[in-house]
């Protein structure tokens, strides 16, 4: 979608364990959302893609810890970016 030069205004992301690649969050940044809601069951992997995704231009604007198993270690966090504004 990217290559085509396709954009959208919010993008859903839902990566396995491992986190987000590189190259599909370029892509996604390419398109230009205004906003990003992305969900995570890994805290570290999620650090590490919000690094990325805040040094090309968005910010977190929510983080929700959500409980979906209970009595485990696990949690999914879903976080709300936004397009910083230009200065």
């Amino acid at each position: 979608m990217a290559a085509e030069g396709n954009s959208m205004d919010v993008l859903f992301m839902d990566p396995p364990r491992a986190g987000s690649d590189e190259k599909f969050m370029a892509s996604a940044v390419k398109m230009g959302p205004e906003k990003i809601v992305y969900i995570s069951c890994n805290p570290e992997t999620l650090a590490r893609d919000l690094k990325y995704l805040t040094k090309k231009g968005y910010q977190v604007k929510k983080i929700q810890p959500v409980e979906m198993f209970a009595f485990t270690e696990h949690v999914e966090t879903v976080c709300l970016l936004s397009k910083k504004c230009p200065v």
